[in-house]
């Protein structure tokens, strides 16, 4: 059986003050990380020696890289457990300023649940054959603004064909309507005329242009 870093007995335990941080950070700058059982004690802190290497590694080296993840290094931490699996503390040590339990937690929250999405299983890189991509987005032809699609728009006097055998009759339909219109419109047009005798003046005219003959005794 292991033996226990430290003594639980006078640990403190829960979240460290700004005071313990200071403390670490002094004495690490002076004399190095050293053994972890005995650094608790010789910097003067009620803490076991796991939770001083803890604080150390995971939050106050200043060598620590703080912020988001880049796509290089997620490309890289992809790369590196498809050949380490799930040993983060060397993927960790091939991504300088980053720790292990930082890696660990970025895997799981953000790329395992990316390699799903696209099909690949996280544990062997593989594409899964149970995998189904989903359809591509289909185009509504009607846009939600009512508008009419290019094509639609036909004429008032016809209606569309529909089928091939229909067409001759269609277009037969589409004649007949319009020589009816064209005979509504000239009938109209007879209904506003009047009838009227001729004038005076439109008679003489007649007469005039006869040819007058001249008789000689």
């Amino acid at each position: 059986m292991r033996n226990p870093c430290c003594e639980k007995e006078g640990t403190t335990k829960g979240a460290w003050s700004k005071q313990e941080d200071q403390k670490l950070i002094d004495y690490i700058t002076t004399h190095g990380e050293g053994c972890w059982r005995s650094l608790p004690k010789a910097a003067g802190l009620h803490r076991c020696g796991k939770s001083c290497r803890l604080r150390w590694i995971n939050y106050l080296r200043p060598d620590i890289k703080r912020g988001n993840f880049g796509q290089d290094e997620e490309d890289l931490i992809i790369k590196l457990h498809a050949l380490l699996g799930n040993r983060w503390s060397l993927i960790a040590g091939r991504l300088p300023g980053r720790t292990d339990n930082e890696v660990k937690n970025y895997w799981n929250s953000h790329i395992r649940k990316k390699l799903i999405a696209k099909g690949i299983d996280p544990n062997n890189h593989r594409l899964n054959q149970n995998y189904k991509s989903p359809p591509p987005p289909q185009m509504d032809l009607v846009s939600s603004g009512g508008a009419t699609p290019p094509g639609s728009v036909m004429s008032h006097a016809c209606k569309p064909i529909v089928e091939n055998d229909r067409a001759s009759d269609d277009a037969a339909s589409c004649l007949e309507e319009e020589e009816t219109s064209g005979n509504h419109i000239t009938t109209k047009l007879n209904l506003d005329l009047t009838i009227a005798f001729p004038s005076p003046s439109a008679k003489m005219e007649t007469i005039n242009t006869f040819p007058t003959l001249v008789l000689f005794n």
